[in-house]
């Protein structure tokens, strides 16, 4: 009588993913001020280079309005001015006279190419090799990317929100410490959602 086929999970590839995204969140907790320091530099050099006019005058006003319309359920209304949303003086008065206006700059570097570039660190890591269908790889890539392109437009809203309600302080921590936590809070979620329900082994088949 033949044995029936037992199937073999292998959770390197998986271990090896959250490895590395462990090791993201410890050089981030241990270095933030000089991680935060290196973006300024990168971002100056880059500035220097003229390298930014293409983000800045294409993706920012197409993403300024995204973020404006995620502010709407909050009451607001806001205009766009460049690559500012202009927000008016208390919620769903937006725009009307009298009403003084509160300015959120969205500049080219606050769109999340940090996050991008985690993604696509991770990514890498993770869907190496022939163990996955090539099917469900594009998906998890298509999932991942939509995902944290999403999560960088809340995250771009949340510090709207909170630069106009607590102040522009407390939003400058929260962008600068808060947003990168959330974006690797999303990629362990988006890695166990990705081995628990998109990818799927070429052995399944």
């Amino acid at each position: 009588m033949q044995k029936p086929k037992v199937t073999r999970l292998d959770f390197s590839g998986q271990k090896q993913t959250f490895k590395y995204i462990l090791l993201i969140v410890v050089f981030v907790l241990v270095f933030m001020p000089f991680v935060t320091t290196f973006n300024d530099l990168l971002t100056r050099l880059v500035m220097s280079l003229d390298a930014y006019r293409v983000i800045q005058n294409y993706v920012v006003p197409w993403e300024v309005r995204m973020v404006g319309v995620l502010l709407y359920p909050f009451g607001f209304r806001p205009s766009i001015v460049g690559e500012y949303l202009a927000i008016g003086g208390s919620p769903g008065f937006a725009g009307q006279a009298g009403q003084s206006q509160f300015l959120i700059e969205i500049a080219w570097n606050c769109i999340g190419w940090q996050s991008l570039l985690f993604f696509l660190i991770t990514a890498f890591v993770g869907l190496q090799g022939d163990k996955y269908t090539n099917f469900s790889k594009v998906k998890a890539w298509i999932i991942g990317f939509l995902g944290t392109f999403l999560v960088n437009l809340l995250r771009i809203a949340v510090v709207a929100l909170i630069a106009f309600y607590l102040g522009q302080n407390v939003a400058i921590v929260f962008h600068d410490y808060g947003s990168t936590l959330t974006v690797l809070a999303w990629l362990f979620f988006f890695w166990w959602f990705s081995y628990t329900f998109v990818l799927e082994t070429k052995d399944a088949n």
